[in-house]
């Protein structure tokens, strides 16, 4: 959830900066922080969400409590996905979702202060000259793959290698916690199973449409629908 309260955007302009905040935010995590952003996604822990935030920065974390919540939520359990898909397959995805939900937020916005049609068209027209977090994504994945990628390599040896300097010489207490996360893991590694399965299917179909440039053509018609 949004650690800080943020001033509500009212206006077209006010909407559209908010929402280049957030969208700046998201492409960091996913971009030049992709290594601590790995790190956080840990799938021990409960269903997190990525934000994005006005002040262009990002943060992990459990969604909100209220029900409903203030403001749309991102996608609920990105952590799950991380360790069942390669690695540029679950970014792309996350950034799927966050384009998807930057919008949500947006014409909430607009929904709440009364946007008519042409203020709802023209905010639609500024978000849709700026590239999609996802079409960034990609393409530096592409372009900057032996740069990036290394990223999330390291991050995870980091990972292994702390655990097995946990395991070295664990006391009773600390042996029992282990046995037991074990368990936990696989337990939760069971019942992740199909979620990551289909997270690996959605990616497969959402990765080929979105590259050949299609979806992009239907967003400036105002519909994602595939063609």
């Amino acid at each position: 959830m949004e650690g800080t309260p943020h001033p509500i955007p009212r206006t077209v302009e006010e909407v559209f900066n908010d929402f280049k905040g957030r969208r700046a935010g998201l492409i960091k995590a996913l971009t030049t922080d992709v290594e601590k952003f790995y790190q956080q996604c840990d799938p021990e822990k409960e269903n997190l969400c990525l934000y994005g935030l006005p002040n262009e920065t990002w943060e992990v974390n459990l969604p909100v409590e209220e029900v409903p919540p203030e403001l749309p939520e991102p996608a609920l359990g990105i952590n799950f996905a991380r360790d069942g898909m390669q690695d540029k397959d679950w970014l792309s995805l996350v950034a799927v979702h966050s384009d998807s939900w930057l919008l949500s937020v947006s014409f909430y916005f607009g929904a709440r202060f009364g946007f008519g049609k042409s203020e709802r068209k023209r905010l639609f027209q500024m978000i849709n000259e700026l590239p999609t977090v996802f079409e960034v994504v990609t393409e530096l994945l592409s372009r900057q793959r032996n740069r990036l990628l290394p990223k999330i390599t390291a991050a995870r040896t980091n990972l292994v290698a702390e655990c097995h300097l946990d395991n070295l010489s664990p006391s009773p207490k600390e042996l029992s916690r282990l046995q037991q996360r074990m368990r936990m893991r696989a337990e939760r590694k069971k019942k992740m199973t199909n979620r990551e399965q289909r997270y690996a299917v959605l990616a497969e179909t959402i990765t080929p449409t979105m590259n050949s440039g299609f979806a992009v053509m239907c967003a400036k018609d105002g519909s994602m629908g595939n063609v």
